[in-house]
C-alpha cells in the first residue's frame, strides 16, 4: 500500500507539472500579474501588455514589498524558487505568503513550511491523512492559510490545525477539459469573510465556497479553456484561464488570458496572450 500511494502521488505530481501555469495577482494600482508558462512573467494595465522580468514557471507569491528580495533560500525540495521584480517564482510547488509575512510552501504533500525573510524555516501544520498533492495555496482573513487538493479545499488555523472547508467536490453538468481529472482544483482566493473562489480546471469552471461549505458554479469556460488561478481586489473577481489540450505537451502552444467579474456580475476579458504578444514582448 505503501509504495502503491508514492506510486500515485508521484503520477499525480507529473501530471501536474505538464499543466499550465496557476499564478495571478492584482497589484494595488490595478495591474494584473500572471505567470505565462509558455512564455514568463506578464502584466496587463490600462489595455497594454508588459512582459517582466522572470521565468516561465508554474506559480508565484506576490511580493510587491520586496521583502523577500535579499532571502537566502533553503533547500526546498521538489522545486526551485526565484525572485524576480514583485513576484517570488516557483517552478514545482505552489506558494504564497500570509498575513503574517511568511512565505509558504507544501512539502512532499505532508506538511506546510514557513519560510521568513531572514532565511529561516518553521513548520506550519503537519496535513491529516494519507498524501495529498496540494494544487494551490492561499492566504485566508486572521492569518490563516487554504489549500486545494484535487476535490477537496482544507484551512490551516493560526495554531497549525487543519479543517475541511468543502471536499468530495463534484461540479454539476461538468464539461471535462482535455488532460484534467475531474474536478481538477487548483489556485483559490479567499475573500474576508472567508468565501472561497477556486479553479476548478479539470471542468472549466470557477467555483464558489461560502462559509458554510456550499459549492456552486461562478463562472465557467468552454473547452479547452481552463481556469487555472483566481485574485480578489475591490469586489471583483480576477480569473486565469489557459487553453490547452492534453496533446500539446509543449509549453508555446498554451496560451493564457485574463477575465474579470465585476462587481455588478458583468464578464469582460482583461487581455489575452498570443503568439503575436510573446514575440512582440520578448526580452
Amino acid at each position: 500500500m505503501r509504495v502503491f500511494a508514492l506510486f500515485v502521488a508521484l503520477v499525480a505530481a507529473l501530471t501536474t507539472f505538464a499543466h499550465p501555469g496557476a499564478a495571478i495577482a492584482v497589484a494595488n494600482d490595478g495591474r494584473v500579474w500572471f505567470v505565462d508558462t509558455g512564455g514568463g512573467v506578464f502584466s496587463f494595465h490600462n489595455g497594454r501588455v508588459a512582459r517582466h522580468e522572470g521565468a516561465a514557471y508554474h506559480w508565484f507569491a506576490f511580493d510587491p514589498q520586496g521583502r523577500f528580495r535579499n532571502t537566502r533560500w533553503p533547500h526546498i525540495p521538489g522545486g526551485t524558487i526565484t525572485v524576480a521584480g514583485p513576484v517570488i517564482l516557483s517552478s514545482d510547488l505552489p506558494v504564497t505568503i500570509g498575513t503574517d509575512g511568511i512565505f509558504y510552501y507544501p512539502e512532499g504533500g505532508r506538511r506546510i513550511v514557513g519560510v521568513r525573510p531572514n532565511g529561516t524555516t518553521s513548520v506550519r501544520a503537519t496535513l491529516p491523512g494519507t498524501q495529498q498533492w496540494i494544487n494551490g495555496l492561499a492566504p485566508g482573513p486572521d492569518g490563516t492559510l487554504y489549500y486545494t487538493e484535487d476535490a477537496a479545499v482544507r484551512k490551516i488555523d493560526t495554531r497549525g490545525r487543519v479543517t475541511t472547508v468543502a471536499e468530495r467536490i463534484a461540479v454539476p453538468n461538468c464539461v471535462s477539459i482535455p488532460g484534467n481529472t475531474r474536478p481538477y482544483l487548483r489556485g483559490l482566493a479567499v475573500a474576508p469573510d472567508g468565501t472561497v473562489y477556486v479553479a476548478a480546471s479539470g471542468c472549466g469552471a470557477l467555483l464558489k465556497i461560502d462559509p458554510r461549505g456550499r459549492v456552486a458554479p461562478l463562472l465557467r469556460t468552454s473547452s479547452p479553456w481552463a481556469a487555472t488561478d483566481v485574485a480578489l481586489r475591490d469586489g471583483e473577481v480576477y480569473v486565469l484561464e489557459y487553453s490547452h489540450t492534453v496533446s500539446e505537451e509543449d509549453r508555446t502552444l498554451w496560451f493564457p488570458r485574463v477575465r474579470k467579474i465585476g462587481r455588478d456580475g458583468k464578464v469582460t476579458v482583461v487581455g489575452q496572450i498570443t503568439a503575436r504578444e510573446r514575440a512582440a514582448t520578448r526580452r
